[in-house]
């Protein structure tokens, strides 16, 4: 029986890179269980962070998509949020928990944190981390981030170039995300500045589509939104290390 003042909990899932298998058991309880689920999804097409958990959703759940433009110009995200976070709050204030999906990690550039900061001072919040995209491309590219003393970046692929210049030269390690669009400009910078055979490109990391190359290696004019370059430029041998070709994983062999 639901007491008749308590609210709902909102939980922020992180719910992984991809692969159904690598959301943590704390997320699959809560998700399971959780009365409403919401999360994010283009305006022309099915949501990623849907898509990955499908299998573990209930009929009766009552879903909540929060529509996001998908567009290069900025759109008013803001009254997106704000929408959503009325819509959500109106089933925690009568006792229903939400669960809110987040590839990824809901704190590691998850657009979860927007409904955070726009609820978590009227509800009690809880965050279950989720294995990120840049543990997991670490993993597909069988190369450590890091170690030691290295100095790790993540970057923004969107930066222009001078800031990326300056950030790579003072840092050991280098994660570049957001790639997209911007990969040609992105490669010539790091071709120019003798780094191509110390990065690894990734795409689609743990999905079945998944690529793995070396960026000298990449052909595309262009990547896809879900794309990754990480580079090594530090103390340790790593760099000479060439995994094996993922380039298509079928069946998960």
């Amino acid at each position: 029986m639901k007491c008749r003042n308590r609210k709902g909990v909102l939980y922020g899932l992180g719910v992984g890179p991809g692969d159904a298998e690598l959301i943590t058991l704390k997320a699959h309880r809560i998700l399971t269980s959780a009365p409403v689920v919401a999360y994010p999804a283009p305006d022309d097409g099915e949501s990623f962070a849907r898509a990955i958990v499908a299998s573990y959703l209930r009929a009766e759940q009552v879903e909540i998509p929060i529509v996001i433009p998908m567009r290069v110009e900025r759109f008013p995200a803001r009254a997106v949020y704000d929408a959503a976070a009325e819509r959500i709050a109106r089933h925690l204030s009568r006792g229903e928990d939400v669960a809110v999906l987040c590839e990824g990690d809901p704190f590691f550039y998850g657009s979860f944190m927007y409904l955070f900061e726009r609820l978590s001072g009227r509800f009690k919040c809880e965050i279950v981390p989720g294995i990120s995209s840049l543990t997991a491309s670490a993993a597909a590219l069988q190369r450590p981030l890091a170690a030691r003393n290295d100095v790790l970046a993540v970057l923004p692929g969107p930066l222009p170039d001078e800031t990326l210049r300056v950030r790579i030269a003072a840092s050991d390690a280098v994660a570049i995300i957001k790639v997209g669009r911007h990969f040609n400009r992105i490669r010539a910078l790091l071709d120019a500045m003798g780094l191509t055979d110390r990065t690894g490109y990734l795409e689609r990391v743990t999905l079945e589509n998944q690529q793995v190359l070396p960026l000298g290696d990449v052909a595309a004019d262009r990547a896809p939104y879900f794309s990754m370059l990480l580079i090594y430029k530090g103390a340790e041998g790593w760099v000479q290390h060439q995994p094996v070709p993922l380039q298509v994983l079928e069946g998960g062999e």
